[in-house]
């Protein structure tokens, strides 16, 4: 498994409480769509948030993928427009799995959401429903390290395949792990750069254009 990292907190602001939003439209109003689900699944749909005028609904990740198929065949959601991942950095249900998702007819949007605890980073791939999630899986993937069961092609988009480490996890520094992902040399003739940003970290990397003289030239 990854090494932890530690983790250095930065105070964020509280949170403010919801407004209304001038810019909301009727198609986000889909508590309609969110009765439908209970309907026909129970206690796998769970707490129905409503922000900023849009509606938002968390279901049982054992039963996401029976969802997503009902979603598109019952409901006319065909129109999967991506997901994504969210580090909340809670010791229960660390990470969460966002799905924005369109049905273009009724002209509704929905926003499904799963939570992922660290002790089980598996989620059932909706690839089979909606083709478009193939990168967006991918993605949260490489950058969370959530696995997606069923995915037909799981493998990291923009880091190396050893890469130890998931970089929009919370306790990632901003400024990278020096000598994590080697990079190439700041010189021609120069050594692999393993610390892109040096001069952050206490060093000064020699500079492209005070490149030392070669032993040719000496």
């Amino acid at each position: 498994m990854p090494e932890t990292l530690k983790f250095h907190f930065t105070p964020a602001d509280p949170p403010r409480p919801d407004e209304a939003n001038p810019h909301a439209k009727e198609s986000t109003q889909v508590a309609d769509v969110i009765d439908q689900l209970r309907d026909a699944f129970g206690e796998a749909i769970g707490e129905q948030v409503v922000y900023a005028g849009e509606h938002t609904v968390f279901v049982d990740k054992a039963r996401l993928l029976e969802i997503a198929q009902h979603l598109k065949a019952e409901l006319g959601f065909v129109y999967f427009v991506d997901c994504g991942g969210v580090d909340r950095f809670t010791d229960e249900d660390r990470f969460e799995v966002f799905y924005n998702l369109v049905n273009v007819a009724d002209r509704k949007r929905l926003r499904l959401k799963v939570r992922v605890d660290e002790d089980d980073l598996h989620v059932p791939s909706v690839v089979s429903v909606w083709k478009a999630a193939d990168w967006n899986e991918r993605e949260v993937y490489d950058m969370m390290g959530l696995i997606f069961d069923g995915h037909p092609d799981l493998r990291r988009m923009y880091m190396p395949e050893d890469f130890d480490y998931f970089p929009q996890r919370k306790e990632f520094p901003l400024l990278g792990i020096p000598g994590s992902l080697p990079l190439p040399p700041q010189t021609p003739r120069g050594p692999l750069t393993m610390d892109p940003y040096a001069a952050a970290h206490g060093s000064k990397p020699v500079k492209s254009y005070e490149e030392p003289k070669s032993e040719e030239e000496e």
